[in-house]
């Protein structure tokens, strides 16, 4: 007797943002995937509003997203460790991932050797992916592209005068702020140093998204990653969490 085939539903994914999902394993961060919008949502306890819980669970199409594990991902770098051509370097991350704060340290040593940091941005990237699409099939889902968004129109010359004014101010607003910025923790201790980082982080995850969209602009990431900072279009770096 031929068992009944299940259909496999296609649903439009946006890659960049589920492959944050699938990497934040947070205790206190929920994400879910809505099948029919195709939307991610992250929910963090004591942040969201207390009603988006209840909305989740009546709408039969949102998806809860299981993150990989930190014990998953520890074993990323170990398995990349060997991969590393350069021997001191290869050395400096099989030391930074001895004990507490691997993550971080593993992250640090990476940032002063650009070729092994994309590389390893690459290597993770694909076993995300691997993990995306294990988890899509297991709900019968299968990811495909989401459609392009459709040309702009194209400005008025007055249009676009104002617009590289705005860019212009915003630059300089820019630039003012991180002198006073780097002014203000110069003096301050490693300890304060890491919640200053700790709240940043969190600034960029809850409001990032919503400050590009309102914008309209895409601002060059600053190096998730938080992180390690997000990749080129093709390969996206998903932001480091730890």
């Amino acid at each position: 007797m031929t068992e009944p085939s299940t259909s496999i539903r296609e649903v439009p994914v946006d890659w960049e943002a589920l492959e944050d999902a699938f990497e934040n394993n947070a205790p206190e961060v929920h994400s879910y995937l809505h099948v029919s919008t195709s939307e991610v949502i992250r929910v963090v306890d004591g942040i969201a509003d207390p009603g988006m819980h209840s909305k989740i669970a009546s709408d039969s199409d949102y998806l809860r997203i299981d993150p990989v594990s930190s014990r998953e991902q520890y074993r990323w770098m170990e398995r990349f460790i060997p991969m590393v051509e350069d021997a001191e370097v290869q050395r400096r991350l099989g030391q930074a991932i001895d004990g507490k704060g691997a993550f971080r340290r593993f992250k640090d040593v990476l940032m002063g050797f650009a070729t092994e940091r994309e590389r390893w941005f690459v290597f993770r990237s694909e076993r995300l992916r691997v993990f995306m699409e294990a988890w899509l099939m297991a709900h019968s889902l299968r990811g495909i592209a989401r459609p392009a968004p459709a040309p702009e129109s194209v400005p008025s010359p007055e249009s676009a005068l104002r617009t590289d004014e705005s860019a212009v101010l915003r630059g300089k607003a820019h630039e003012t702020l991180r002198r006073q910025l780097l002014e203000v923790v110069e003096p301050l201790s490693v300890r304060d140093l890491e919640k200053i980082l700790a709240f940043a982080e969190f600034v960029v995850l809850r409001y990032g998204e919503r400050e590009e969209k309102s914008t309209g602009s895409g601002a060059p990431p600053a190096p998730q990653e938080l992180s390690f900072e997000k990749d080129p279009p093709t390969q996206r770096r998903p932001a480091e969490r730890r």
